[in-house]
C-alpha cells in the first residue's frame, strides 16, 4: 500500500488543519467547547470517504498480527487487592476480547502513520487540548495502533495510561460497538472511586453514548474519563486506529499493562516503568 498524502487522506475543506487563519480559528473553539463541557470532541467525516476503502484495506493487512487477548481485567489493568471490599473498583474484573495491532506495524508504508505524523496535525490536537506540554506517546508498540473487535467483543470499562487519545473511525461492526464514558471522572490527584464505582454499577447520569461512523476523528482525555466499548455482534470487525500523546516525551504503557494489550514487553518498559506525570494507580 503506498502512502497517501495526509492533505489528501483528510476533509481539509471542513478541517484547515494545516491552515492559520479565521476558519481553523472556530474550528479550534468549537472543539475547545466540546472538550472542556462534555470530554470529547468529534470531527464528522474527518477522512474523506474515497479513502476509507484503502484505510480498511491497512487494517485487513495488518490484522494477522493482532495481539488477541481474552481474559479478565479491571478498569485499571492491575492485580487484584483483596484488602478493599468486593464492591471496591479495583476488584471489579470483566471480561476482556478484542485485540490491537502493535505500532511497529505501521511503517513508512502506513497510511494512518502517515497522518499521525502530518506536521499539521499533533500541533492541532495540541491546541485543540490547550495543552503547554504535550507529546507524541513515547511507547514504540502503542503510539500508533489499531483495534480489532469482532463479534461478542468489545472493551469493558477503563482509564488510559496516556493522557490523550485521538481514534480514528474505519470500519463498524454490524451491530454494537458504541463508545460509552464518563467524563472528567478523576483527576491526576484523585481517583474518585465512589464516582467509578457508580460507574460501574451503571448509574446512567453519569454515561454518555457516542456513535461514531467511520471516517470520525475523536479527540477524548482517556485518562482521566471512565469509557468501554460496548459489546458487538456480526461478521463485519470493528476497526479502530488509535493516536496517543502524552505530557512526556520518555513516557511508555507500564509493564503488566503493555503485556496484557500487546503481548511482549521491551526494554524500553522496564527501563521507563513509573515515569509518570501522576501517582494515578493506571
Amino acid at each position: 500500500m503506498s502512502i497517501i498524502d495526509p492533505v489528501a487522506l483528510v476533509d481539509t475543506t471542513r478541517y484547515p488543519l494545516h491552515l492559520r487563519g479565521p476558519e481553523r480559528e472556530h474550528l479550534l473553539a468549537e472543539l475547545q467547547g466540546q472538550l472542556d463541557t462534555v470530554g470529547c470532541a468529534v470531527l464528522k467525516q474527518f477522512i474523506r470517504p474515497e479513502h476509507l476503502p484503502a484505510l480498511v484495506a491497512e487494517c485487513d493487512r495488518v490484522a494477522p498480527h493482532g495481539h488477541r487477548n481474552f481474559n479478565r481485567t479491571n478498569p485499571y489493568f492491575t492485580q487484584d487487592h483483596p484488602e478493599y471490599a468486593d464492591s471496591h473498583p479495583l476488584r471489579r474484573f470483566y471480561d476482556r476480547s478484542n485485540a490491537f495491532v502493535p505500532a511497529d506495524h505501521f511503517g513508512s508504508d502506513s497510511a494512518l502513520r502517515a497522518l499521525y505524523e502530518w506536521p499539521a496535525f499533533s500541533p492541532f490536537i495540541q491546541e485543540a487540548l490547550r495543552e503547554k506540554e504535550f507529546h507524541r506517546y513515547g511507547d514504540p508498540l502503542a503510539d500508533v495502533i489499531v483495534n480489532l473487535a469482532e463479534a461478542g467483543g468489545g472493551f469493558p470499562w477503563h482509564f488510559d495510561t496516556n493522557n490523550y487519545t485521538v481514534t480514528l473511525a474505519i470500519q463498524n461492526a454490524n451491530h454494537g460497538g458504541d463508545f460509552e464514558y464518563s467524563p472528567h471522572l478523576r483527576t491526576p490527584s484523585d481517583e474518585n472511586y465512589p464516582g467509578v464505582e457508580r460507574v460501574l454499577d451503571g448509574d446512567a447520569s453519569l454515561i454518555r453514548t457516542l456513535v461514531l461512523e467511520p471516517g470520525d476523528l475523536q479527540i477524548f482525555k482517556g485518562r482521566y474519563s471512565l469509557h468501554r466499548v460496548a459489546p458487538l455482534s456480526g461478521a463485519v470487525t470493528r476497526y479502530v486506529a488509535i493516536f496517543s500523546y502524552a505530557e512526556r516525551p520518555e513516557m511508555v504503557g507500564s509493564p503488566e499493562r503493555t503485556r496484557q494489550l500487546y503481548g511482549r514487553v521491551l526494554p524500553i518498559h522496564l527501563e521507563r516503568a513509573g515515569l509518570r506525570n501522576d501517582q494515578l494507580v493506571d
